[in-house]
């Protein structure tokens, strides 16, 4: 009997943690601001405007009509130098999809993928790929720019009442002089925080 009525409350209990989860789906363009942090808004407004200056850029026009071709770019260091945790990927990635896709520039692989090519390409020289679709080695496209950036944020904090502002950079800098053809910068992100619970 004493075990019957503690899986009757233990029943009761899921039924009432069940009841209070609710799960509602929106918009992906929806904007959200629930902790005040960074979160998916931040990042379609900051790569939107990013995309824009760099695709704006005369000097990405300027490169492909003196060597013919367009330029190909390798994505670099995206830097989270902020107090929180920002998946910089996700910029890096939205920015690279972007670009490629606008035909203005080329991609070659990078970080992993780069690796994972790579000892494909090393695996197809053991011996059991048809010599007709063996990849060669030493074929790689060298990239002519390496397109990085960072994040930071700067916070400002009086009583129950705190400022987060972000401050969104990115930039093409030639990999054989170092030179940065283009640079650009989203500064229009500022949330002020009313009554925070814990430390912003």
């Amino acid at each position: 009997m004493h075990k019957i009525k503690v899986l009757w409350i233990c029943g009761i209990l899921a039924a009432l943690v069940s009841c209070g989860h609710t799960v509602k789906r929106v918009d992906s363009n929806t904007r959200t601001d629930l902790s005040g942090y960074w979160n998916d808004t931040d990042l379609r407004l900051a790569s939107s405007a990013l995309i824009k200056a760099c695709l704006d850029s005369p000097r990405l026009t300027q490169f492909s009509a003196a060597q013919g071709r367009l330029p190909v770019l390798i994505v670099g260091p995206f830097k989270n130098t902020s107090d929180e945790h920002i998946d910089t990927a996700i910029l890096a990635g939205s920015l690279e999809t972007a670009i490629s896709n606008s035909g203005r520039a080329d991609f070659v692989a990078s970080g992993d993928l780069r690796n994972a090519l790579r000892a494909e390409r090393l695996d197809q020289q053991q011996g059991y790929t048809s010599d007709a679709t063996i990849a060669a080695l030493g074929r790689e496209q060298g990239a002519d720019f390496m397109l990085s950036g960072e994040v930071r944020t700067m916070v400002d904090r009086y009583e129950k009442t705190a400022t987060r502002s972000y401050f969104i950079t990115a930039r093409l800098t030639s990999i054989t002089t170092n030179v940065q053809i283009w640079t650009g910068k989203y500064d229009e992100i500022k949330k002020v925080i009313r009554n925070p619970s814990v430390k912003p």
